[in-house]
């Protein structure tokens, strides 16, 4: 008979429970079949392959303090707050079954009266809508499947930082697909995250025919396993966060009062490696400081801003002001 093992988070950095999720996975014993539980506050997880700048509205994110995530696995951008749930299975790799794993969600559901149905390869839907998207990771000895369940999210929250409109950003990344979803509490308003969770454990202990005790991962039992520490720095750090992204070409235009001008960007792992700058501009030696100034540069605004700001000191004060004209047009690109 296989061994189980179930988990809960109490804390909800999403950060430091992707953290949890990646030590968990590393230093779970082969034999066993782990149940994982957790929620994070307002959020938005990307793909491991996945262009942030491409999928995500930052500057409306850094306003209301949703951070930004990237997991291990592929797929696509969620939105993730404090009314969504979400399960990790982890399981030995001869033995992983995500049809197996997708059956306990929908068992899970069918005890609140609602029907739900495995839709391709990654979906969980009830009545025709989204309510549950999964992605997966595969390791030597081990795979994992993890996944949302909407319960009562801010629906409206979800395109405002989902659907930026980037139609001049061409990236090599992968785009998300936008779905139709629906929050689990339209079929049944009794549907909490605890209740949910209770309904999970029970259709996971059914399963494999045998219960265990749930074990509360707390900050307190975490902060004693300095390998999980070091993750969750990784996961929180810049680099991961923004550097791990696909190669992507980015061009701004726009026509000030002293000329046009086209800068088309060729960003890899967030960082300016080429400006190539197009301007009908008579100050040539502003438009070369443009091509010289910017590569190397983090794809971040403010860095942008500040290396143009620390530059243009050495110009006129006219060539000053075309430098802010420039670092305004950047900006409004980014939000």
């Amino acid at each position: 008979m296989p061994k189980i093992k179930v988990f809960t988070a109490e804390h909800h950095d999403p950060w430091f429970n992707l953290a949890t999720e990646d030590w968990l996975f590393k230093n779970f014993p082969d034999d066993h079949h782990v149940l994982f539980l957790w929620r994070n506050n307002p959020c938005i997880v990307i793909g491991r392959f996945q262009n942030p700048w491409n999928e995500c509205d930052l500057t409306a994110m850094d306003r209301d303090g949703v951070v930004l995530a990237r997991r291990q696995s592929g797929g696509g951008a969620v939105y993730h707050d404090l009314g969504n749930t979400n399960f990790t299975f982890m399981s030995p790799r001869e033995t992983y079954d995500k049809d197996r794993n997708f059956s306990i969600i929908t068992k899970a559901l069918a005890k609140f009266g609602v029907t739900a149905e495995q839709s391709g390869r990654n979906d969980v839907l009830v009545e025709g809508r989204k309510v549950s998207g999964s992605a997966f990771r595969m390791a030597a000895t081990r795979a994992f499947h993890h996944g949302t369940l909407l319960i009562d999210t801010d629906m409206e929250k979800l395109p405002g930082y989902l659907t930026p409109d980037k139609d001049k950003l061409k990236s090599k990344g992968i785009r998300s697909v936008a779905s139709r979803v629906a929050n689990l509490s339209e079929f049944n308003p009794n549907i909490t995250h605890e209740s949910l969770c209770d309904s999970i454990m029970e259709a996971f202990f059914e399963t494999y025919g045998q219960r265990c005790e749930v074990e509360d991962l707390t900050i307190t039992r975490l902060s004693k396993e300095p390998a999980l520490y070091a993750t969750y720095e990784t996961y929180a750090d810049w680099q991961w966060r923004f550097g791990s992204t696909p190669q992507f070409a980015h061009p701004i235009s726009s026509r000030f009062g002293w000329g046009g001008i086209t800068l088309d960007f060729d960003v890899h792992e967030a960082i300016i490696r080429k400006v190539t700058v197009f301007s009908d501009a008579l100050s040539v030696d502003f438009i070369e400081f443009l091509h010289s100034a910017l590569p190397g540069t983090k794809y971040c605004i403010e860095e942008i801003k500040k290396v143009l700001h620390e530059g243009a000191k050495e110009f006129s004060t006219e060539k000053q002001a075309m430098a802010a004209d420039v670092a305004a047009l950047i900006e409004k690109e980014f939000a």
